[in-house]
């Protein structure tokens, strides 16, 4: 699943990209769910409510301000395992949906490009930053794939069983690392470092786990820190 923003470049590039697969892609409107912008992407809009969703929190009518496209970027972030940034200045909107991607602890990733390109050092400030250097569809997939793997698992597990309330769940209790990790919440939140230094394990893990304890109701995540409830 392809989650963007329905803007012209790369976002509307991501959505044909998904489509043209026979794949699935949400897009998040910074408009009421009846004004599509840019008007020359009303057809790809048409499409995408055929095979994904059309997401706004904008009430019908309402028009595109340039306030509401960096608003609408922590959704994109919210719904997405990782972000991928393709090009972006120095002053990009895409690295709002980054810095809002690391908050939630999900990946970031970056493609690097010519050194003079204005369009290239936002994300090489991101790789600097420490994002993931990739140049391929595939290179993406290999780091997602264990957060793919564990929210799948948990999910899939969820809908074969009625699941507890959250003060009783036991999901993973048999699995050490979860033991420890848990062992290091608590009602006090705590940044990712922070948890990484408590358990020894490292930041890739933890985002990957903490997202599944989210889910089953155990953590709350708020700007970047987690805590048990």
């Amino acid at each position: 699943m392809v989650t963007s923003g329905l803007a012209e470049g790369i976002d509307g590039a991501a959505h044909a990209g998904a489509l043209e697969v026979s794949g699935k892609t949400i897009a998040v409107m910074g408009t009421g769910p009846d004004v599509v912008y840019p008007r020359r992407h009303a057809e790809l809009a048409e499409r995408i409510a055929d095979n994904g969703a059309l997401v706004t929190e904008f009430p019908p009518g309402m028009p595109a301000l340039p306030e509401h496209f960096p608003r609408r970027n922590r959704i994109i972030a919210a719904l997405s395992l990782g972000t991928l940034v393709i090009e972006a200045s120095l002053k990009s909107g895409s690295l709002i949906t980054a810095r809002l991607a690391n908050e939630q602890g999900r990946d970031v990733f970056a493609l690097p490009g010519a050194i003079h390109s204005p369009t290239s050092k936002g994300c090489h400030k991101l790789i600097r930053d420490g994002a993931h250097l990739v140049e391929t569809a595939e290179e993406v997939l290999e780091e997602l794939h264990a957060t793919g793997a564990l929210l799948a698992d948990a999910l899939r597990t969820r809908l074969m069983t009625q699941t507890p309330p959250a003060s009783q769940l036991t999901i993973r209790d048999d699995d050490p690392e979860y033991t420890r990790l848990l062992a290091a919440l608590d009602t006090q939140p705590a940044a990712l470092d922070e948890l990484a230094g408590r358990t020894g394990l490292s930041a890739a893990a933890l985002s990957s786990m903490l997202l599944v304890l989210e889910l089953d109701g155990v953590v709350a995540a708020d700007s970047g820190r987690y805590a048990r409830r």
